[in-house]
C-alpha cells in the first residue's frame, strides 16, 4: 500500500469555518518562526512545577512517581531466574529511566535571577495563583534542557492515564466503547450526538493527545550509542498512531482535532492582546532593553494571531439558556481541574512536566475565552483587577501553543517524508 496517511487531512474542520491548508500556511511560514524565538527567551524557558505530588486517584505500585523509571518497576534480576524476557524488561526500564528523567540543573546566576523575578511578580497586581507553585517541592525547570520527545513511557501505565482522561472526563454518550480497549489510541467514539460545547471538550483532549504523539514520533530515539544519541522522525511510529487504515479511520480524525485545538488556542491569543498591550505590563527578567525587545516580539505574535482570517467563533460556546450555560461552564472547569490532577499520576517525570504545562496552558486559553467581557474592560493604564494572568499562566499559555504550533509544523515534515516514499 502506498503511504499517503496524513495527506488526507485536508479541507474544512467540523464546528469551524476554517480549513487545514489555511492553518498550515499561516502557522508554518508566519507564526511558528517568531513563536520559536520568543520561547527561547529567559522569561519563557523557565517553568515552575511540582513534580513530587502524589497521584490522588489510585495507589501507584510501580513507584514511577518516585523514581525516574517510566515504564514498569525494574525487576531485580537474579542469576538463577535470568531470562531473555527479564533482561529485555530491565533494559527497557533503564532506557526509560534515562530518557524520562528531568534535568533540574540551573546555573547559580539563573537561580538568583529567578528569585528576583519572583519578588517582582509578588509585588505586582497579581491575585490569581497557580495550582501548586508555592509548594516547597515546586522548582524551576529549564524547558530548553528538557524537550518533549520519546522517553520510553508506554504500555499499561500510559494507557491508564489516557483512559482516565477520556473515560472519566470527556463529555460523551454513555454507550460508547472504552477509549483504549484495544491497547493503542482511543477507539472510535461517536460525539455527533452531543452538544457543541461537550463535543468541543472531547476534541480538545483528543487534539492534545494527538499533539503529544506527534512529538514522540518526530523526536524519536533512533540511535543510542556511547558516543552519541540521535533523535529524529520515526515514520513507523507515526503511521501506527495516525495511518487511516491501521487506525481504522481514527488517525485523520485525531489530526483534525489537533487543528481544532490549534484554533482554540490561537483565538485565545488574539483575544488577550489588550492585557499584554498595557504599558505597565512587562516580561520582567531584569534586563530592560532585552525585556522591551521580547515584549515587542510578543505583541507582534499577538497581532499576527489577531490577523488570522478564519478564527474559531467562540460565541457558539455557551450561547443558549443562561442557567444551562453557567452549568456547562462550571462542568468544563471541574473536568479540566480533574485532568490537571491526573497529570500527577504520570509515571515519567518528563512526560509529567509537559503534561502539566500543556494542561495549564489550555486551561489558561479557556479562561481567556470565558473572560472576554472582563478583558474588554481592562484599563489602558493601571492594574487590571477584573482579569489577571500570573507569570506561570503566561509561560504555560505560550509554551503550550508552541507545542501545538510545532506539531502542525512537524506534520508538514511527515507529509514530505511520506510523499518521497511513494
Amino acid at each position: 500500500r502506498e503511504p499517503e496517511l496524513a495527506l488526507r487531512v485536508t479541507g474544512h474542520l467540523d464546528d469551524c469555518t476554517c480549513d487545514v491548508e489555511t492553518i498550515d500556511a499561516f502557522n508554518n511560514y508566519k507564526l511558528f518562526p517568531r513563536l520559536n524565538e520568543l520561547l527561547e527567551s529567559d522569561y519563557f524557558r523557565y517553568y515552575k512545577v511540582n513534580l513530587k505530588k502524589p497521584c490522588p486517584f489510585w495507589n501507584d505500585n510501580s513507584h514511577c512517581g518516585i523514581r525516574d523509571c517510566a515504564v514498569k518497576p525494574c525487576p531485580s534480576v537474579s542469576t538463577k531466574s535470568y531470562s531473555e524476557e527479564a533482561n529485555n524488561l530491565a533494559e527497557e526500564c533503564e532506557e526509560a529511566k534515562r530518557l524520562g528523567a528531568v534535568d533540574g540543573s540551573l546555573s547559580k546566576e539563573t537561580q538568583e535571577a529567578v528569585l528576583r523575578w519572583t519578588r517582582h511578580d509578588d509585588s505586582s497586581d497579581s491575585f490569581c495563583e497557580a495550582d501548586d507553585i508555592y509548594s516547597p517541592d515546586a522548582e524551576y525547570v529549564d524547558l530548553l534542557l528538557n524537550p518533549e520527545r520519546y522517553t520510553g513511557y508506554k504500555g499499561p501505565d500510559a494507557w491508564k492515564i489516557w483512559n482516565s482522561i477520556y473515560e472519566e472526563n470527556c463529555f460523551k454518550p454513555q454507550n460508547v466503547k472504552r477509549p483504549l480497549a484495544s491497547g493503542r489510541g482511543e477507539s472510535s467514539i461517536s460525539v455527533s450526538g452531543v452538544c457543541v460545547e461537550k463535543r468541543a471538550f472531547y476534541k480538545l483532549v483528543s487534539g492534545l493527545h494527538a499533539s503529544i504523539n506527534i512529538h514522540l514520533s518526530a523526536r524519536y530515539l533512533l540511535q543510542d550509542t556511547w558516543s552519541e544519541k540521535k533523535w529524529g522522525p520515526n515514520i513507523t511510529e507515526f503511521q501506527q498512531r495516525f495511518d487511516e487504515v491501521i487506525t481504522r479511520g481514527e488517525g485523520p480524525r485525531r489530526l483534525k482535532n489537533l487543528y481544532f485545538l490549534y484554533l482554540i488556542e490561537l483565538r485565545a491569543l488574539s483575544k488577550v492582546l489588550p492585557f499584554f498591550e498595557r504599558p505597565a505590563f512587562q516580561l520582567y527578567t531584569g534586563n530592560k532593553s532585552y525585556d522591551a525587545e521580547m515584549k515587542n516580539l510578543l505583541l507582534e505574535i499577538l497581532h499576527l494571531a489577531k490577523s488570522f482570517p478564519l478564527h474559531f467563533d467562540e460565541n457558539s460556546f455557551f450561547a443558549g439558556n443562561k442557567k444551562e450555560a453557567a452549568k456547562l461552564k462550571e462542568e468544563f472547569r471541574l473536568h479540566f481541574k480533574n485532568i490537571s490532577k491526573i497529570m500527577d499520576c504520570v509515571g515519567c517525570f518528563k512526560c509529567r512536566l509537559w503534561g502539566k504545562l500543556q494542561t495549564q496552558g489550555l486551561g489558561t486559553a479557556l479562561k481567556i475565552l470565558f473572560s472576554e467581557s472582563l478583558i474588554e474592560k481592562i484599563p489602558e493604564s493601571g492594574p487590571s483587577y477584573g482579569f489577571q494572568l500570573t507569570r506561570q499562566e503566561i509561560v504555560a499559555l505560550f509554551n503550550a501553543f508552541g507545542r501545538i504550533s510545532t506539531s502542525v509544523r512537524e506534520l508538514e515534515n511527515f507529509r514530505n517524508i511520506l510523499q518521497n516514499m511513494r
